[in-house]
């Protein structure tokens, strides 16, 4: 399986994006995907992840109520609707994969995801 993040750009503050991470090769039905993002001279941190099978998602909280990752069965792709950007969520957004079905705790941790795509730089002007 391999996964293509796109969709980061510029953006002002308080504008949206949409960003998408296709899987080829294989499906992830089985499994979870996830988003994280690093900016520049942090840590690599999670973002927001779902379960591909069940609903579960998980949300880090910077980002509850501003974002939604949902999941596209037919396109066998994983949406973040990013919604009322700030700043201080510029980054490369980076998403992960994994076949095998994790509890929803595990969702936020970068070791349950085996696959990762490259990133898509996201830039929030303020």
């Amino acid at each position: 399986v391999q996964l293509q993040a796109y969709g980061g750009g510029l953006v002002q503050a308080g504008g949206s994006l949409r960003l998408s991470c296709a899987a080829s090769g294989r499906t992830l039905s089985t499994g979870a995907v996830g988003w994280f993002r690093q900016a520049p001279g942090k840590e690599r941190e999670f973002v927001a992840a779902i379960r591909w099978r069940d609903p579960g998602t998980s949300y880090a909280d910077s980002v509850k109520g501003r974002f939604t990752i949902s999941r596209d069965s037919a396109e066998n792709t994983v949406y973040l609707q990013m919604n009322s950007l700030k700043p201080d969520d510029t980054a490369v957004y980076y998403c992960a994969g994994t076949s095998q079905r994790p509890i929803i705790s595990a969702l936020a941790l970068a070791t349950t995801y085996k696959i990762w795509g490259q990133g898509t730089q996201v830039t929030v002007s303020s």
